[in-house]
């Protein structure tokens, strides 16, 4: 049985296809494919901003109740546990017999 070869970082040979970085003597690489986008496609972001404006703000304000509801009882009760705490560690409290 033979042993595996050793990995190493050497640059590779005349049989490999993989061209180092920057050397122009090997081979080119078979069965390379290469993409482009069309310039038409290009201008992703084209308008953005103007048209988040309208329709940006048209579909927030659809889904308005769905977010503003838990948001205000979310808020509510952070508040509510704001004040709570401060007046449990304030001396009132103390003075009517609440502990932590």
């Amino acid at each position: 049985m033979r042993p595996t070869a050793v990995a190493r970082s050497d640059m590779p040979g005349p049989k490999v296809y993989n061209v180092w970085w920057g050397d122009k003597a090997v081979m080119k690489q078979k069965g390379l494919v290469q993409y482009s986008v069309s310039p038409f496609r290009q201008r992703a972001t084209h308008n953005l901003f103007r048209s988040y404006l309208f329709n940006g703000f048209t579909r927030l304000s659809a889904h308005f109740g769905y977010w503003i509801v838990p948001f205000a009882v979310g808020y509510g009760t952070y508040t509510w546990a704001k004040k709570y705490d401060a007046w449990q560690n304030s001396k009132a409290a103390h003075v009517a017999g609440h502990s932590h």
